[in-house]
């Protein structure tokens, strides 16, 4: 086993992984309070086709975060929760939140420099 944070067998990329997508982070934080049915969680986010959401829950779901609970004598269908694992896992999501809040202007105004037009070249980077 390596101590190398970043390299493909690590845990640390695992993680990494898991944060990278968009929609993972969103879907665990929009479970935080309880369980929800597919069509609250997509009101409650907002922005999220019905496929990309399935997606998002199987996946969690296979990485141990989201427990599905079906409801076959209910008009609700199924549910979804977070795992003890996926309540873990807000605490990152919540801190990596935190940092977008404290330092997402320059983030924005260092892509507004990059993309500015460069009066030396005709071409945008953009």
């Amino acid at each position: 086993m390596t101590t190398d944070a970043f390299l493909a067998d690590c845990r640390a990329r695992l993680a990494f992984d898991l944060l990278s997508n968009t929609w993972n982070a969103v879907v665990l934080w929009a479970l935080r309070d309880g369980s929800r049915r597919p069509v609250e969680l997509r009101e409650r986010i907002g922005g999220i086709s019905s496929k990309v959401l399935t997606e998002t829950l199987r996946r969690l779901q296979f990485n141990g975060l989201v427990d599905r609970q079906a409801h076959p004598n209910a008009s609700s269908g199924v549910e979804y929760q977070l795992t003890a694992l996926g309540r873990t896992f807000l605490a990152p999501i919540d801190a990596v939140g935190a940092w977008a809040f404290e330092h997402g202007d320059e983030v924005m105004a260092a892509q507004e420099t990059a993309c500015a037009p460069d009066p030396q070249s005709p071409h945008s980077t953009c």
